[in-house]
């Protein structure tokens, strides 16, 4: 099964995550928790838009191409979760998408 990585971050006020493989498509929550729920309600909300102006679904990369890139972030405190691409695409989109 692949997977978005997201990255989340300790901000003043809780948290905000971001997944590196689709670009524009940010999330905040007062906690971890609710900030993976909020993520994945942006990710079916930002790849249902993409789907419906005939845009190419990103594929989900590798979690070792994060690792390095991550290794060098500003950031002292990150944590990274991933989100199943089937939790966040319609079914149709999943069908479609080639192996």
């Amino acid at each position: 099964m692949e997977k978005y990585l997201l990255v989340l971050e300790k901000s003043r006020t809780g948290y905000s995550a971001y997944s590196p493989d689709v670009l524009g498509c940010i999330a905040t929550g007062k906690t971890i928790d609710k900030t993976i729920v909020n993520m994945r309600s942006a990710l079916k909300m930002h790849l249902s838009a993409m789907v419906e102006d005939g845009e190419e679904i990103p594929k989900p990369r590798g979690v070792q191409s994060y690792l390095d890139a991550e290794k060098d972030s500003a950031s002292e405190e990150y944590f990274i979760a991933h989100i199943a691409v089937e939790s966040v695409l319609p079914k149709e989109t999943i069908e479609a998408i080639p192996a």
